[in-house]
């Protein structure tokens, strides 16, 4: 009988479909699903809060911005960098932090600046970009950065996004640095990737520069690492000496 879908012949006279076939959709239909979760989120993230007030008409006008983000590149050294307008209601929508300063008597609610230390005015910059469009254009670098901001200004969905891009580049090599990131900034997808990579590859892992300067900066870091290769090691030992299962 020949398949539906590659006109093959296959051996199963019911069906309709070869399996190969059959599996290949069922894996296009799981890709699929994906998209579709992802572009809700993506949606969901870009409702404003407030849709129906003049607020959420005027943030689709950038002549009206209301606020501005000024980066400053450590808490000591002054904001020279150009300021970067933005809505409050976008930034009160996208993030619980933004919300609690604008929608407070605070210091930003007060002056219309928001003075934010320890960031780049690039990633700045691409961090409000993101609140707006739920795009960035990133490398690691940059996907680090914003990770962080997303963490600092509990922004859930850049730093989901953050994670994707940076765990398509991770492999054995990056994957103790990309840990010890993901250990700091709670980047639980990211620390658990990147973990595994780790488990299996000890042996080279720590021979290592890095993973000597790990042992002295953080050593804290290292013995979580070890903990779970030994419970590796513990699971793996109980599952050969477990008799088999009858038929």
């Amino acid at each position: 009988m020949k398949c539906l879908s590659c006109k093959e012949d296959y051996g199963d006279r019911d069906a309709g479909t070869c399996r190969e076939c059959y599996e290949e959709a069922g894996e296009t239909e799981e890709e699929l699903k994906r998209e579709i979760d992802e572009l809700k989120s993506k949606v969901n993230f870009l409702r404003l809060l407030s849709s129906g007030s003049n607020s959420a008409a005027r943030a689709n006008t950038p002549c009206f911005s209301d606020v501005v983000l000024v980066a400053c590149g450590t808490p000591e050294s002054p904001c020279n960098s150009p300021s970067i307008p933005a809505h409050r209601a976008v930034l009160t929508s996208r993030s619980p932090v933004f919300r609690a300063m604008l929608e407070n008597e605070m210091e930003e609610s007060l002056s219309g600046t928001i003075k934010m230390s320890d960031v780049s005015y690039d990633a700045l910059r691409a961090f409000v970009n993101y609140l707006y469009t739920a795009e960035a254009c990133l490398d690691e670098h940059m996907a680090c950065d914003l990770l962080v901001l997303a963490e600092k200004y509990q922004v859930k969905h850049l730093k989901t996004y953050c994670q994707k891009y940076l765990m398509s580049r991770l492999n054995w090599e990056n994957s103790l640095p990309y840990y010890a990131f993901a250990h700091q900034h709670g980047a639980k997808t990211l620390l658990d990737a990147a973990l595994s990579l780790i488990l299996d590859n000890m042996d080279k892992i720590t021979k290592r520069e890095e993973y000597a300067e790990l042992v002295e900066k953080d050593p804290r870091v290292v013995v979580d690492i070890y903990e779970a290769y030994l419970s590796k090691q513990v699971n793996t030992a109980a599952s050969k000496d477990s008799p088999p299962k009858p038929a």
